[in-house]
């Protein structure tokens, strides 16, 4: 599967181990991968609104937000870059949650297959369409 050119990811994820192992397998897909720790780091950030393609969120995350409420203030900034949650077995109301942030996907954790690197693709060539989650 190739990437869509020109396509830059913003990763917000907490896990130092997950965030590398995820930076590695991206870039090796051809992805520019721009890591924060935390929804404060990405807020605070010198140029927010270079979110690049896609918005890759875990849920849970430290700072005081988790990674709806982080997608609902960038949002709230008018920041509309397709975004994806990562987390474990999310529950119908986290879907619920998830659709009215306007995250486009969800991929649960552990990521042990290449589902997020299908969402990605899908996300950033525009095939997942326009139906959240």
């Amino acid at each position: 599967m190739n990437r869509v050119t020109g396509s830059d990811v913003v990763l917000v994820e907490d896990d130092a181990a997950l965030q590398k192992s995820l930076r590695f397998a991206l870039t090796a897909e051809g992805y520019s991968v721009r890591v924060f720790s935390s929804g404060p780091e990405l807020l605070s950030a010198s140029n927010p609104n270079a979110m690049g393609a896609c918005l890759i969120i875990d849920y849970h995350l430290p700072g005081g937000i988790n990674g709806v409420e982080l997608l609902g203030r960038l949002r709230a900034r008018q920041i509309t870059t397709p975004a994806i949650l990562i987390t474990s077995h999310p529950s119908p109301a986290l879907r619920e949650q998830a659709r009215a942030a306007g995250f486009f996907k969800i991929v649960e954790k552990p990521l042990l297959t290449d589902a997020l690197n299908r969402s990605l693709h899908e996300v950033i060539s525009g095939q997942a369409g326009h139906q959240p989650v």
